[in-house]
C-alpha cells in the first residue's frame, strides 16, 4: 500500500506542477478532502482547488523541487523548494497526506520562507 500510495500522490502532484492541470489533482482527491494550514484554518475539496486555481496566476513559471517523497502507510510526505522565476522568493514545503481507498483524504501544509530559516529557528537558540 505504501508504495501505491506514493505512486497516487506521484500522478497527482505531476500534472499540477508540469502543467497546471487542477482537474487530473482534482480527480484524486477524496469527496470529504479537508486542506490543513499551520495557522489552524481548513478548507474543503471546492475552496483548496479554487485557491490552487487562484495562485496559478502569480506562481506562473514557479520552479517545484520535490526533494523527497516518502511513504508510511496511509500517509505520504512531500518536502519541496519552490522558487517564483526570476531569482524570485523561494519556500520550503511540507505537505502531509493522508490517503483512503486509492484518494487523497487529508492534506497538513507546512510552509517556510528559506530566507527566513535562520530567524525561524531562533527560538530553538533561547533555551541553549
Amino acid at each position: 500500500m505504501t508504495t501505491e500510495n506514493k505512486s497516487i500522490v506521484g500522478r497527482a502532484l505531476a500534472g499540477l506542477v508540469d502543467t497546471g492541470d487542477v482537474d487530473t489533482l482534482a480527480s484524486f482527491l477524496s469527496e470529504d478532502f479537508t486542506h490543513h494550514r499551520s495557522d489552524s484554518t481548513t478548507s474543503t475539496k471546492a475552496q483548496w482547488l479554487a485557491a490552487v486555481r487562484a495562485a496559478l496566476g502569480p506562481t506562473a513559471g514557479m520552479r517545484v523541487d520535490i526533494l523527497h517523497l516518502l511513504a508510511d502507510g496511509d500517509h505520504v510526505v512531500v518536502h519541496s523548494r519552490r522558487r517564483l522565476p526570476d531569482a524570485g522568493p523561494e519556500i520550503v514545503v511540507v505537505d502531509v497526506l493522508r490517503l483512503a481507498g486509492g484518494l487523497i483524504t487529508e492534506v497538513w501544509e507546512v510552509i517556510e520562507p528559506a530566507g527566513q530559516a535562520a530567524a525561524n529557528g531562533a527560538w530553538w537558540d533561547a533555551g541553549a
